[in-house]
């Protein structure tokens, strides 16, 4: 039984996040492109706040999986970047913690270029 109630956490909360995002994308002018930016800086700026680990302890893969925990992974890698090594130090340690998920983002667009046909919104 916990376990069901686990899974519909992370789907409550992964799904609740995709139907904000589609909402801003049905209702308002913005494409996607400025939709995903604005998660990725929101779970930026929940890890720089240390607001992200609470709420992943109860929300689990339902906040990670979406871009916001790729913004929280980027923050994390460059917070302990720029402690260990200075300004240049936050660059390369958000690089190299986001470092297998843009490299996984940059294959699968990849891949969705070739296959999808795109166009622009009106």
């Amino acid at each position: 039984m916990e376990i069901f109630l686990t899974f519909l956490i992370v789907f409550a909360v992964g799904g609740g996040i995709c139907v904000l995002g589609q909402l801003l994308i049905n209702f308002t002018k913005m494409t996607s492109a400025r939709i995903l930016v604005i998660f990725l800086l929101i779970g930026v700026i929940l890890e720089a706040v240390g607001i992200f680990e609470p709420i992943k302890n109860v929300a689990k893969a339902g906040i990670t999986i979406p871009i916001t925990g790729f913004g929280s992974n980027l923050a994390k890698g460059a917070i302990k970047g720029a402690k260990e090594r200075g300004l240049l130090g936050a660059v390369v340690g958000g690089t190299e913690a986001a470092g297998a998920g843009l490299a996984g983002a940059i294959f699968i667009g990849f891949i969705a270029a070739l296959v999808g046909k795109p166009k622009t919104k009106d």
